[in-house]
């Protein structure tokens, strides 16, 4: 694996700091209701949780851009609420960021609710998740809205990130703007995909799906130790750089030159998955904003997923965090 020094990893981490990357795409707010299980209601056969604990958290491209926050950076963040409570505590979540860190340009649809998940934990596992959310595209004076927002943020970007959830916001108007801003701006760009809009990203640096995602997308099954086989994939999403995320397989990054690059799990305890894909947008498109190398970036996302994933519901990682993970290099 490509060695990672202390002193590289601090470099790349220093340089964070007055970086500003552009997220756009599906915003969406996280509640949880936490409490204890001591009977089955007599009305079904359902256990009855007694709630003794609320609380929100932001997801989809908000937690990316917290992400991008909690690295040191800055975040210029680009996407849709409703006119409702969920769009308001996203928000105010939002200017509580680091002391405004994340600049929000939000375009509002009152035709919209905000996307909200609700999770009903009991005994540290979920018991029920119920959501609120439209997920057909955005219409046409909302996605004008967002290309107008998305070239701004790109003007004044070190970088670009496009958060897909299929949940309307990333049309292909909006991508092929915020592609094309990223590239008149010479910054880099990544992508987090999903099946709708699939192969609608060309011209990314760096295109992010998942195992299953790049499977179900190409049609055939997954052969991610295959070098042909995710060079043809690669060429056929028409981006820089392929990085794939194969949980706890780790990662296999293949660009256009040159055979793929592996990278194995760091991960030491899997306590919850959610969010871990937010956690590795961010990190490599803060690194490759700060300087690093592609390899370096795919290094540094997947530490920063292996500490991600120890920890409950959705969660950012810390320089400090990623310094514990590299004593003296690796």
């Amino acid at each position: 694996m490509e060695r990672l020094t202390r002193a590289r990893l601090d470099e790349i981490l220093e340089r964070c700091r007055g970086l500003r990357v552009a997220v756009v795409g599906d915003l969406m707010l996280d509640v949880y209701l936490v409490g204890a299980v001591s009977r089955i209601s007599p009305e079904a056969p359902v256990p009855v949780v007694q709630v003794a604990e609320e609380w929100v958290a932001l997801g989809g491209a908000a937690n990316v851009a917290a992400n991008v926050v909690a690295l040191g950076a800055e975040c210029e963040l680009v996407g849709c609420v409703g006119a409702d409570a969920a769009g308001a505590q996203i928000r105010d979540a939002l200017a509580r960021l680091d002391g405004g860190a994340v600049h929000a340009r939000l375009v509002e649809d009152a035709g919209r609710p905000t996307t909200t998940k609700t999770r009903v934990v009991a005994r540290h596992q979920q018991v029920v998740r119920f959501d609120r959310e439209r997920d057909d595209e955005v219409g046409a004076d909302c996605a004008a809205r967002l290309e107008d927002a998305v070239r701004a943020a790109a003007r004044a970007a070190d970088a670009l990130v496009l958060e897909d959830y299929n949940k309307g916001v990333l049309v292909p108007s909006v991508i092929r703007a915020a592609i094309g801003a990223a590239r008149e701006a010479g910054i880099p760009s990544v992508v987090d995909p999903k099946f709708r809009n699939f192969f609608s990203f060309g011209g990314a640096t760096v295109f992010k799906p998942n195992a299953a995602e790049l499977g179900a997308a190409l049609g055939q099954p997954l052969a991610a130790e295959d070098d042909a086989w995710l060079e043809d994939a690669r060429r056929r999403v028409e981006a820089g750089h392929l990085l794939l995320t194969l949980g706890e397989h780790g990662m296999a990054l293949k660009g256009a030159e040159g055979p793929a690059f592996r990278i194995p799990t760091v991960a030491r305890e899997v306590y919850d998955v959610s969010g871990a894909g937010d956690t590795v947008t961010a990190v490599v498109a803060v690194a490759l904003a700060a300087g690093a190398s592609m390899r370096e970036a795919a290094v540094l996302a997947n530490l920063a997923a292996g500490i991600e994933v120890g920890k409950p519901g959705v969660a950012t990682v810390t320089p400090d965090e990623l310094r514990a993970m590299v004593p003296g290099g690796m």
